[in-house]
């Protein structure tokens, strides 16, 4: 028999409760933003208050900017992510039901969206104040992997967003009846690729701890651009991996294409997240060439 690790007992709610008549609960994902966001608010203010790590030693920002730009960035996750799910994945859906773009507690959010809207609003915020735009994409980047490692732990315990079918001695049964769908598999139960878990250590823990010393270690901080086009480049190619195991998007299947791969031909081709991760990572590789042609 098959040596597959059983789903753990976990539900997608910490807690709940009733206030008249109206169930009130906290989700392991909304604690997932809300400990991402915290965490990276608290790092950037610490960078800010150190002088030395940056260009000149000048900080981009004053510590209390911190707080204001946090504020146009949660709107720029919320509204890059939810129009980047609509645009990328379901467009024609959306196009025949617009009035549910707004329904996000139906789930439906894209990061590469999200990571758009933090882009815009950054640029926005920068122009604004006159804050030099590469020193706060680089803090924002090394702010940035915390986050990414408590939403891919929030995703597995949701039990979404797995993997394909494996066969290795740490494949997943995640439960539910899509996920033990899986045409053309011997095994049953079917278990698969805990791809979660795999993006969430090369997203959150590696890509953190490359940022972190680069900018603790090599001095990269003073060198704008390299910090952020480090992250681009990082979080592209992780994803990139990841998404050679990771289930690709049922919207996208259909004859001739069982896996869902949005660009293909005979049966190879690209999933969506590798699609919208090449533009990432050519961004990441420019970021870097313009701060070391900048450093020489």
């Amino acid at each position: 028999m098959q040596a597959v690790l059983p789903f753990p007992d976990l539900t997608s709610e910490i807690f709940s409760i009733s206030v008249f008549g109206f169930d009130f609960a906290l989700r392991w994902y909304a604690l997932a933003y809300i400990a991402g966001i915290v965490i990276g608010w608290r790092l950037v203010v610490a960078l800010m208050r150190r002088e030395r790590p940056w260009p000149a030693s000048r900080p981009p920002m004053r510590p209390e900017q911190v707080e204001e730009l946090l504020t146009w960035i949660v709107l720029g996750v919320i509204l890059g992510g939810r129009l980047g799910f609509v645009l990328f994945y379901k467009p024609l859906y959306y196009l025949q039901a617009p009035w549910e773009i707004p329904i996000l507690w139906h789930g439906g959010m894209a990061f590469h969206g999200g990571l758009l809207g933090v882009m815009a609003a950054v640029l926005l915020f920068t122009r604004k104040h006159g804050i030099p735009l590469l020193p706060a994409a680089d803090a924002l980047a090394l702010a940035t992997p915390p986050g990414l490692f408590f939403g891919r732990i929030a995703n597995f315990i949701n039990a979404e967003l797995w993997g394909r079918p494996s066969d290795l001695p740490w494949a997943v049964v995640f439960p539910g009846e899509a996920a033990q769908y899986c045409p053309g598999w011997d095994s049953f139960p079917c278990a698969r690729h805990p791809s979660q878990l795999y993006e969430a250590g090369l997203e959150g823990l590696l890509l953190g701890a490359v940022l972190l010393w680069l900018a603790l270690a090599r001095g990269a901080l003073k060198t704008p651009g390299r910090i952020a086009g480090t992250f681009f480049a990082g979080y592209g190619l992780a994803r990139f991996a990841v998404e050679f195991v990771r289930q690709p998007d049922a919207q996208f299947a259909g004859p001739g294409n069982p896996l869902g791969l949005a660009l293909h031909w005979q049966g190879y081709g690209l999933t969506m997240g590798q699609l919208l991760s090449l533009p990432m990572m050519a961004l990441g590789l420019g970021l870097i060439l313009v701060s070391a042609r900048r450093r020489a």
